[in-house]
């Protein structure tokens, strides 16, 4: 008698009934330090994720066999938090490399469609303010503003628009956290060879921000000054000077510490375990869905810098900018207020 070999799943040719695979595979038959170790998360977070996505893991996968909500949440967040190839993490839990592929496909489209609803910036927000003056003393603090690299294979189109000026190809990020390292805004799609003033200009928070008359952001000195986006006095002379510019990097290194966090947690953008392999629209994709994971697992009370490397980022070199008067002047009365 003929087996009705369509009905099967080629998991299942390639294991075996005895091998957990697709809905088979049972999250209370394995430990708690299992799934840590393993997916990067305790096992509450990961059952939390699993029913915040299940109903787009469904509605993608529509198969009389298609693989559960469980098992695609674990084989992606075993190769963001991995950094190892998908055929390594499949073998964890017992799927081919095609399954894999699917699922962490399926999984990063669910996350980048729940980002409007973990990743928002409310500008005024006196709480934030607060914590961020108890940071070193700097006040009206809107939120810390860095764009940062993420290392992709060579596209085929375009390439040397996505090569930076390190001279590999990457997706630049452009970010901004509040105190406690919560990402308030993340836009992942920008190409590695544009730099930072270009991202921010051409960018949605900067049309968000043109009307602020409260607080300001905190940027580094690849960043223009402006009334809503403080930067450090390139050659402080005055002693409130100095006071102001230590204040301001004790301040604007929560986005660094945080960027290092995400990195750390989520291997696959971590440049020192090789490149995403992917094309750059994947890439971003990859890379905005472990940022709404980084602030899931905030709000769900983990530590966003437990994982944190400590290796400091590279410092960035002062550029010649358009002079902005207004914003000299307040920063001007900023410092006299503040730090003198």
């Amino acid at each position: 008698m003929a087996i009705p070999i369509a009905i099967l799943d080629c998991d299942l040719l390639l294991h075996g009934r005895g091998h957990k695979t697709l809905d088979r595979f049972d999250l209370d038959s394995v430990s708690d330090g299992f799934l840590l170790t393993q997916f990067g998360f305790p096992r509450g977070f990961i059952l939390y994720l699993v029913e915040l996505l299940r109903e787009g893991l469904c509605r993608r996968t529509q198969r009389s066999r298609a693989i559960s909500p469980e098992v695609q949440v674990l084989a992606a967040l075993g190769f963001y938090t991995s950094g190892s190839f998908q055929t390594s993490m499949g073998d964890t839990i017992g799927i081919s490399q095609a399954s894999m592929s699917r699922c962490v496909s399926n999984v990063t489209r669910a996350l980048v469609e729940k980002a409007p609803q973990f990743i928002t910036f409310n500008r005024y927000d006196d709480q934030s303010f607060r914590e961020f003056q108890r940071v070193a003393g700097f006040p009206g603090v809107l939120g810390v503003l860095d764009c940062v690299q993420v290392a992709i294979k060579a596209p085929n189109s375009e390439d040397s628009s996505y090569v930076n000026k390190k001279g590999f190809h990457s997706v630049a990020c452009q970010l901004v956290c509040d105190p406690r390292g919560l990402l308030l805004s993340a836009e992942t799609h920008w190409a590695g060879g544009l730099q930072d003033t270009v991202v921010l200009e051409r960018s949605a928070l900067y049309k968000q921000l043109q009307d602020t008359e409260q607080g300001w952001l905190l940027g580094d000195s690849r960043y223009p000054l402006r009334k809503w986006l403080m930067t450090p006095v390139d050659c402080p002379e005055s002693p409130a000077e100095f006071r102001y510019n230590l204040a301001h990097a004790a301040t604007r290194e929560i986005v660094d510490r945080t960027f290092r966090a995400i990195q750390t947690r989520f291997r696959c953008l971590d440049g020192t375990k090789g490149y995403l392999q992917y094309s750059p629209e994947r890439s971003s994709s990859i890379l905005l869905a472990c940022c709404v994971l980084h602030n899931a697992s905030l709000q769900s009370g983990l530590d966003a810098w437990t994982l944190e490397r400590t290796e400091p980022l590279e410092q960035p070199k002062s550029l010649n900018h358009d002079r902005d008067s207004q914003a000299e002047d307040l920063r001007r009365q900023l410092i006299f207020k503040h730090f003198s």
